[in-house]
């Protein structure tokens, strides 16, 4: 298939457009779970009476069931999606067996254009010329015409009946899967860990095959119930310079979501990922917790722990995303700490990140006992050790998970108990010392 090119004429392209489309209005919603609302506002140059208006650069990834066309004094006769798209493969498809024109290289500097027939296409160029087989022969096929019902760009057309002509206003909704959002978020410790420098980054991908010129964005954050059926179809140095800029986006509640709108338009261009802030930095007050629960994990957890409070410099509904953490060496240069993840979360809650497993405290828990004391009753002893490594006095929050039905008999330590099967010790362990909890539980049922 060396060097083999297809030629198609523009004027066909074009001609393929059956009205004039004026400019007009874009505005497109996201969603959390891969699915956009795009909403368009444009001028059309129509003629009174029953006509056919095709509307191009509609996302590939459209659901066509939920298109919605609405202009004052038209009517839509019938809707139909066309998405048979131009491509070389489709092209062969529809021209085997039919005539089609072949530049012939007769030598590097001649060529012969010859009327042929196209045999196949699968695995390689077949044409009958002059009544001899050729089989891949060197030279660029040229189609007479573009092949009826080929399209260049996925498009809805619509059949409508028209009260008057001239330039009328139509709006055109529908819901595309491929375009999403997601928040990301940038933190850095002070030297104490006693408080995070904050701010928030709202990133859009589209992966809807269009452009979307000077749209005007907004992104939902909540759990939008969906019909599973549509479902078918920096360095943070360099972040953080960067702080004159004011927020772009404005948070307001909208039905059991919250809504950021963006302040500005902005151009969405097809696979392209984009970053928009949405939190201005700001320092929020932070607890660094240890965390020991032995009945699940064998390493102590590091939390940062922060109220989403306006005292605390934030307050505002915040977006699931995931949280990046970083922490100034002596030397000034900042390095990587941990990532976790913030859930949908209102004003006024509390936060807590998992970033990482402490290396200088080790956690050890071991079963003593295990007597049944009766057809219905056993006792256990439990003995938990945490040691600590660093230099400096820790406090860690050793969580046990009971059973149904259960009492502590003796324990050396003072715990709270979190539900019905929960309790949390809180111990305080000295620089390069050990605390040892042990307790007896009975189990009765």
């Amino acid at each position: 298939m060396k060097d083999i090119k297809l030629f198609v004429s523009l004027s066909i392209f074009l001609s393929m457009l059956s009205v004039s489309r004026l400019p007009g209005e874009v505005r497109i919603t996201v969603y959390n779970d891969d699915i956009g609302l795009i909403n368009e506002t444009r001028e059309f140059e129509l003629e009174k009476g029953r006509q056919e208006l095709r509307y191009e650069d509609v996302a590939s990834t459209i659901d066509p069931t939920s298109v919605s066309f609405n202009a004052t004094g038209i009517s839509v006769v019938e809707q139909n999606y066309e998405y048979d798209l131009v491509s070389v493969w489709k092209l062969y498809e529809k021209y085997i067996g039919r005539e089609i024109y072949f530049e012939l290289e007769i030598d590097e500097k001649k060529r012969e254009r010859k009327t042929a027939r196209l045999l196949s296409a699968s695995g390689g160029i077949i044409l009958e010329i002059d009544g001899d087989i050729w089989i891949n022969p060197p030279g660029r096929v040229i189609l007479p015409e573009l092949p009826e019902g080929l399209i260049l760009k996925p498009s809805l057309v619509w059949l409508l009946d028209v009260d008057r002509g001239g330039k009328r206003e139509c709006e055109v909704s529908y819901l595309a899967s491929g375009i999403n959002w997601y928040a990301d978020y940038v933190g850095v410790v002070n030297e104490n860990d006693t408080e995070m420098e904050i701010e928030g980054w709202v990133t859009i991908t589209n992966h809807t095959g269009t452009t979307y010129e000077d749209a005007k964005l907004k992104v939902v954050a909540g759990a939008v119930h969906r019909v599973e059926e549509f479902k078918r179809l920096l360095e943070a140095e360099a972040i953080f310079a960067a702080k004159a800029a004011p927020p772009s986006f404005e948070e307001r509640e909208f039905f059991e979501y919250h809504l950021y709108d963006l302040k500005e338009p902005t151009t969405i261009r097809s696979n392209e990922e984009k970053q928009i802030r949405f939190i201005n930095p700001t320092t929020t007050k932070i607890k660094k917790i240890y965390i020991y629960d032995g009945t699940r994990y064998n390493d102590v957890k590091v939390m940062l722990e922060f109220e989403n409070s306006k005292e605390n410099g934030l307050g505002i509904p915040l977006p699931q995303g995931k949280v990046r953490v970083y922490k100034r060496d002596r030397d000034g240069s900042l390095l990587f700490a941990g990532e976790g993840r913030i859930e949908h979360t209102p004003k006024d809650e509390t936060i807590r990140l998992y970033i990482g497993d402490a290396f200088d405290i080790v956690g050890e828990r071991k079963l003593l006992s295990a007597t049944k004391i009766a057809e219905r009753v056993r006792e256990e002893e439990y003995e938990i050790s945490i040691r600590n490594h660093k230099d400096e006095r820790i406090t860690v929050q050793v969580v046990e998970h009971l059973g149904r039905y259960w009492e502590i008999l003796r324990s050396s330590h003072d715990y709270e108990k979190k539900d019905a099967q929960t309790i949390e010790f809180s111990v305080e362990i000295a620089g390069n010392g050990e605390q040892k909890i042990t307790y007896t539980i009975r189990y009765s049922w």
